[in-house]
């Protein structure tokens, strides 16, 4: 079965063919570690887990790489203003290095709680600094590069396709309308390196050929995939925001360095708003994950409720629809631990036509831009399908959460309901009852069951036990 996935690049789905036949190699970009992730950040990490989760589902072998911003990330997308790490020392009165740790374990946290499979490599931008002035070498003797007095500076109109990413050759472009020009020679030019301000004391620089200093934003994210995953690979992701300034440039450094595409597909989330605003580090809407675990909430309730809406739209967060996917969730798990129960006590026989039909049309929606919402819907179709036993069911189920990623089997394992041996007879008897339609005996022993402390659901679906 194909798989076709939105492109940002062509603004249309397209067929996915990886470079190599079975592999592909994925970049996503990671934290800015100077303050917790907020839970819109979030959206962007579970959506890219799902696509993980479907190329695997699909048979490929996934190589992840995923950057740590650690230094270099100044406040404005404009290379102005203040340094994040620096921003996040005096905020907490750490070292930027003591920031950068204790904000990359938070993160790694957050992404353990969502069940979010880690990437094959967590590369920290001051890890690869050489990587990076290496990176501005090629491009300053291809001719791309120009110095100012704060730094070295990529020169956009030395490309002819600059800004096709964000589509930015229909737009028009005047000098000071995004960025303040300074001395830069276009609106568009961006820092590789900026020098250090010899009247301010930095905790993170470095010597390069042209002086001391720290890299652009956009240079580590360019050099770090190349090093990982070669000059071209399959798939560059992270958020809308990314598009006009941050994956463009990165778009910019590549192809004008090595003269061939940076990635082949180019995949984004929309935001996760709060009302009518975004959510933002700077704003009064900063919810985190583990504010959300001290108000009871499982962080794969907030999972459950991003898989709800497809990765390309927009999703309004609010408390009561978070709490309507926790109770989603809930039901979910004791659907799957009647199953279980269920599994070894049926005779039913399922026609595997039934179960292939699910499997089929669960794996074509995945495949068509990782439509979740869909194949949430066809899960709930499936479990109330008469024409399945609960042993197949349950093995359903538990493949469709290999890209859910629910936590589904786990669930069943920590949760095990224990059926006593008397209740079990009970249990026979009252089926035994009902089957006759025997319902004054089926109630009689339906109190029997309750007093022994089992909750007993009679529903379309058959009987649900549980404590």
């Amino acid at each position: 079965m194909s798989l076709s996935l939105f492109n940002t690049l062509g603004r249309q789905k397209q067929l996915f063919t990886p470079i190599k036949k079975g592999k592909v190699g994925i970049y996503t970009c990671g934290p800015t570690v100077y303050d917790y992730a907020h839970i819109g950040n979030l959206r962007s990490f579970v959506f890219e887990d799902v696509l993980k989760r479907v190329l695997q589902y699909n048979k490929y072998k996934v190589k992840h790489i995923m950057n740590i911003t650690d230094v270099g990330h100044l406040v404005s997308d404009s290379d102005e203003g203040e340094d994040k790490m620096e921003k996040g020392s005096r905020r907490t009165g750490k070292t930027a290095w003591e920031i950068a740790d204790f904000y990359t374990e938070a993160f790694k946290q957050d992404l353990q709680n969502l069940n979010i499979l880690f990437p094959d490599n967590f590369c920290r931008a001051t890890d690869h600094i050489k990587e990076q002035l290496d990176l501005i070498k090629k491009l300053e003797k291809k001719g791309f590069t120009y110095k100012i007095k704060d730094g070295i500076y990529f020169d956009t109109s030395k490309l002819s396709d600059y800004g096709k990413l964000a589509n930015l050759q229909n737009q028009t472009l005047r000098a000071g309308a995004r960025v303040e020009m300074g001395e830069k020679k276009n609106p568009t030019d961006f820092a590789l390196w900026k020098f250090s301000d010899p009247k301010e004391k930095r905790q993170m620089e470095w010597e390069s050929p042209w002086g001391a200093g720290f890299p652009g934003w956009h240079l580590e994210c360019s050099a770090m995939s190349t090093k990982y995953l070669g000059e071209t690979f399959d798939i560059h992701c992270g958020g809308i925001d990314h598009i006009p300034v941050h994956h463009t440039n990165e778009i910019a450094q590549n192809e004008g360095a090595f003269g061939k595409p940076m990635a082949n597909f180019w995949l984004h989330n929309e935001f996760l708003n709060l009302k009518d605003a975004k959510m933002s580090k700077s704003g009064e809407n900063f919810i985190t994950l583990p504010s959300l675990i001290e108000k009871g909430y499982s962080p794969l309730a907030y999972r459950y409720f991003l898989l709800q809406a497809h990765y390309r739209k927009q999703l309004i967060f609010s408390f009561e629809a978070l709490t309507s996917a926790q109770n989603g969730l809930k039901h979910l798990y004791e659907e799957a631990k009647q199953l279980k129960f269920w599994s070894s006590r049926e005779n039913q026989i399922t026609d595997s036509n039934n179960t292939n039909f699910y499997l089929d049309k669960f794996k074509e929606l995945i495949s068509d831009d990782l439509d979740t919402p869909n194949a949430l819907a066809l899960t709930w179709d499936m479990l109330s399908d008469k024409n399945i036993s609960s042993k197949e069911k349950l093995k359903i189920l538990l493949k469709f959460d290999e890209v859910f990623g629910l936590k589904i089997k786990e669930n069943l394992k920590e949760t095990k309901t224990k059926i006593s041996d008397d209740a079990e007879k009970i249990i026979k008897e009252r089926d035994e009852a009902r089957k006759n339609k025997d319902w004054g005996k089926s109630d009689e022993l339906r109190k029997k069951l309750e007093d022994m402390g089992y909750k007993v659901e009679d529903g379309k679906d058959g009987t649900k036990i549980s404590k």
